[in-house]
């Protein structure tokens, strides 16, 4: 396919973007930017560095530096050349990507990076805002969203999944509830759905239902339906 697609997935953490845009550009032979991954990437750099996920200046500079590379297939992190798949992971680092994802230095300089992916590949990308201000003139832009409990319970077994035994429901749910209410409070670049979004709940929906629909989606708006079937 020689026109570049881009796919936005917007949404709060647990609504299964990270799933679904995986899946979506397996099926698709498209780039998954996984927005997430990038910034657990700057974090994971500023800890090695011991720069504090405080200090503005030095992570901003620290994301214009990075040579951040993303695979899909299978999923690969590389930052400056080294693989960092599994130490983005870490549950250290996740707290202070959240905490980095806030700078709007390193927004503004991850989004260049972002952008630059997508002048060489389609792509499917999720995020918070990605229809918003990645990507506003993106061809398929989606909000997916999902019931706060059905949320925790997705993440619940996520967790359980990967380090066992999980961490209570009810804390998992208070933890979303105050990503959440960051998110859509900051001045750079909050959760928002984007005026042209389609809003896409996928509490009592299979990932592969949710997959079907945005696949719809994606060949109305393109016109590739021969393309785009499995």
């Amino acid at each position: 396919m020689s026109r570049r697609i881009v796919v936005a997935i917007d949404g709060p953490g647990g609504a299964g973007k990270s799933t679904v845009a995986r899946g979506l550009a397996g099926r698709l032979g498209f780039l998954y930017i996984d927005t997430g991954a990038m910034y657990r990437a700057v974090a994971l750099w500023a800890r090695r560095q011991g720069i504090g996920w405080d200090n503005v200046q030095a992570l901003e500079e620290m994301a214009k530096a990075a040579d951040i590379a993303l695979e899909s297939n299978p999923p690969k992190v590389t930052l400056n050349g080294e693989d960092v798949t599994a130490a983005i992971r870490e549950p250290e680092i996740s707290q202070g990507a959240s905490k980095v994802s806030a700078v709007g230095g390193v927004r503004r300089a991850l989004v260049e990076k972002q952008r630059e992916m997508a002048r060489s590949f389609s792509v499917v990308m999720e995020g918070r805002d990605i229809g918003t201000v990645v990507f506003p003139g993106a061809e398929v832009k989606i909000f997916l969203d999902a019931e706060p409990d059905v949320r925790a319970r997705r993440r619940v077994k996520e967790l359980g999944e990967k380090t066992p035994p999980p961490p209570p429901e009810e804390r998992v749910l208070a933890e979303l509830e105050e990503r959440d209410r960051r998110d859509r409070g900051r001045t750079e670049s909050p959760l928002l759905q984007a005026p042209d979004a389609v809003y896409l709940d996928s509490s009592g929906l299979t990932v592969d239902q949710v997959e079907e629909a945005i696949l719809r989606l994606i060949r109305e708006r393109t016109s590739n339906g021969k393309e785009l079937q499995r």
